[in-house]
């Protein structure tokens, strides 16, 4: 009888964790369309004050520290992403930048790709 008292218990718990997760799995993300001077670019993050400029091959990229700012300057990896949409490579410096709640950032290369990703995390 304890055997099957702790299965159940068991099986319980396995059960409210599957729906706690697909409950936060199907929250809606929402997403701010930010300032790329707000964006450190090298952390992907968005703050509250512009950032340091850097500017490279005649485009102004942004870091929140002088490490950030180096990083900018040497490493061309650092200055492009990928559109979650087109799967393209995005330089930084030109793309539209929206904001996660979280403050983590995610590049697009235009307006239209954020919002077909927009109308895709909103189940539309």
């Amino acid at each position: 009888m304890k055997q099957i008292k702790e299965f159940v218990v068991i099986a319980v718990c396995a059960v409210l964790v599957l729906l706690t997760t697909g409950t936060v799995a199907m929250a809606k993300e929402v997403l701010t369309v930010v300032p790329n001077q707000k964006v450190c670019m090298v952390t992907n993050m968005v703050f509250p004050r512009d950032q340091i400029p850097v500017a490279h091959a005649g485009k102004t990229y942004y870091g929140c520290c002088e490490n950030c700012k180096q990083t900018l300057a040497q490493d061309a990896s650092a200055r492009t992403a990928i559109d979650p949409i087109t799967k393209k490579s995005v330089d930084k410096a030109t793309a539209v930048i929206a904001a996660r709640e979280d403050g983590s950032v995610i590049y697009f290369e235009n307006q239209a790709s954020f919002k077909k990703f927009e109308k895709m995390s909103k189940g539309k």
